[in-house]
């Protein structure tokens, strides 16, 4: 990377002064954001009550609270202080820039050098105080006094998670691993106590293994037993691929280290457990649901993880086209009734439902959920995680939630008769119900819910709309090659003989990791159901037949969603057939 893909831009106009020589305002941080109209007094109170307690920064504990977030909180700070600001998860810094100052300097202060320009000789660098004379005078030391300083404001977290992006890491897992394979004396059984020294890089394997999926964002760590090695597979853009191996006498130890990590019985291997880790990687909380099943090896470990960053999608991020965004604003707009999201497992139903009560979430109504188990926390959602412990089911849960005064009740999953009449009961008393069902389409959620046992009386009328989705890789810009679309390919995007559009296939590269792919992205369908659509559903009419009224309603099938997405050049043909049947499509039936 020779140079920064992306300038910087700062979100104020560029201060005259440099940076060490200006004064900070004394007007506090706190009363700023009250009179800004971002916080209100109550809130400010309770900060700082919570800040006399645990003395940290008001801005972390606001952020920490959920009464600001790290953005809203940097901009704030940046015209408090008047100084510039950055978005550092919108660029990606110069690596001549971050050859100049070493990693150890900038975890130290705080800081990530930005851009380099060599002709003026100037460094810009992000702070997240930009009044650090202390860092100033070390970096200005360091660089020899020939480069002047310009320095933007940014949060801890973007600093810190940056930091772990862009710079090679010792704490590296093949630094790690050639540690572990070096010849060392001793038995196994003597590397799991913890007080031996052969112990300790494997507890800093297990620790660079969380933060290194967590770096290239998996969404599933798999440690796999085998008769003689243990496989380490990461869940990428929802396809597993194998990392490394580790020799399996090393296995009691990271068994052990992940056992304690997750506060589950080191000492129960016969039986399956579940457990949690909680970590700060990047400068921001990552959960890891963990989950150990007995097999013929020994116990194989499965880690979920649980990273809010990447979680929780603005709802205008979702990449809807405007006229779906719209519909999906205006059934979210109706006052009660169902909406349900459904696909099969994976293709990502709990990030939707979490980015439409994200975009509901405000002081003017009070939203409640039942999951099983809470995956990311969200301030002023009453959330419930159902489990073992927790001697409560999704019927008795909504049954007791419709005594806390709920306006908006999301529902992890409907998966019995019970959970389904209390969903839709609580829909008929004047409440807007969210959940999940695993369907192959919108329209299939219809015999679903009948084969569960409601009556189509009930479906009628109380269904608001049925969203179903799958998740695609995305193609990487890097690498991605414009390719001629072939004779099935034009039949099955409409292309016309005397049209040339540009379509794109995978390649692979350094940054994809050689896949062609990085990152997904999801392809959807929505079903509104308007008087006509709880008619038909109310006389029994066949699925067919809801279909074909569908579409004359403007439905778009999620083959044509799909199709849409291949001539934008987000992700490919062969990537749309490998989650969506397209022979219908191809056929024309159902058009």
């Amino acid at each position: 990377m020779a140079g920064a893909s992306q300038q910087p831009q700062p979100s104020r106009p560029a201060a005259a002064a440099p940076a060490r020589e200006r004064r900070a305002p004394r007007k506090q941080l706190g009363e700023f954001l009250v009179e800004k109209g971002l916080i209100n007094r109550d809130q400010l109170r309770v900060a700082l009550t919570e800040q006399k307690q645990k003395n940290e920064r008001l801005g972390k504990i606001l952020v920490r609270l959920g009464l600001a977030s790290e953005s809203v909180l940097r901009d704030a700070l940046a015209e408090m202080l008047r100084v510039e600001s950055i978005d550092l998860s919108r660029v990606v810094p110069d690596s001549d820039a971050v050859a100049l100052l070493p990693e150890e300097l900038a975890r130290r202060f705080r800081l990530l050098p930005v851009a380099y320009d060599p002709n003026r000789r100037v460094l810009t660098v992000a702070m997240s105080d930009t009044f650090d004379v202390v860092a100033l005078d070390q970096v200005a030391a360091l660089l020899g006094g020939n480069i002047e300083i310009r320095t933007l404001l940014a949060s801890d977290a973007e600093i810190q998670g940056a930091i772990e992006t862009f710079y090679d890491h010792g704490f590296s897992l093949a630094a790690i691993l050639q540690e572990i394979d070096a010849p060392r004396e001793g038995s196994a059984a003597a590397q799991v106590q913890v007080d031996d020294d052969t112990s300790q890089p494997l507890v800093r394997l297990v620790d660079a293994l969380l933060a290194d999926a967590v770096r290239r964002r998996a969404s599933d760590i798999h440690l796999e037993p085998e008769d003689g090695f243990i496989r380490v597979r990461y869940r990428i853009d929802g396809v597993l691929r194998q990392v490394s191996t580790v020799h399996k006498k090393f296995w009691p130890a990271m068994v052990v280290r992940v056992k304690v990590m997750a506060g589950m019985d080191i000492t129960e291997t016969r039986a399956p457990q579940d457990g949690r880790i909680s970590l700060a990687l990047g400068g921001r909380t990552v959960d890891f649901r963990v989950a150990s099943q007995p097999t013929i090896h020994g116990e194989n470990l499965v880690l979920r993880i649980l990273d809010r960053r990447s979680g929780v999608v603005p709802l205008d991020d979702l990449g809807l086209p405007d006229d779906q965004l719209t519909l999906l604003k205006m059934l979210m707009a109706r006052p009660e009734g169902v909406i349900l999201v459904t696909g099969p497992t994976g293709s990502g139903k709990t990030t939707t439902l979490y980015s439409i009560l994200n975009y509901r979430n405000d002081e003017s109504v009070n939203i409640m959920t039942l999951e099983d188990p809470v995956e990311y926390p969200f301030p002023m959602i009453r959330q419930t995680s159902l489990g073992d412990a927790v001697k409560l089911d999704f019927a008795g849960g909504i049954r007791s939630m419709m005594r806390q005064d709920p306006d908006i009740i999301l529902v992890g999953e409907i998966r019995d008769e019970a959970t389904a009449e209390m969903a839709f009961r609580a829909a008929m008393t004047g409440h807007q119900v969210y959940s999940t069902l695993h369907t192959n389409s919108a329209l299939g959620a219809i015999p679903r819910l009948l084969d569960i046992g409601l009556r189509p009386g009930i479906l009628a009328g109380n269904i608001i709309g049925i969203l179903a989705q799958r998740l695609v890789r995305r193609l990487c810009l890097e690498c991605r090659q414009p390719h001629a679309p072939s004779d099935i390919e034009r039949r099955l995007l409409g292309i016309g003989a005397d049209e040339s559009p540009q379509l794109f296939q995978p390649a692979g590269c350094e940054r994809c990791h050689g896949t062609g792919y990085r990152g997904r992205l999801a392809i959807m369908e929505i079903v509104r159901f308007d008087r006509e659509m709880d008619y038909a559903l109310a006389e029994g009419r066949s699925l067919g037949e809801l279909r074909t009224l569908a579409l004359a309603r403007g439905f778009r099938p999620l083959a044509d969603d799909g199709m849409r997405r291949v001539l934008a050049g987000d992700t490919s043909l062969e990537e749309i057939s490998r989650v969506v049947d397209l022979t219908e499509h191809a056929m024309g039936i159902g058009r």
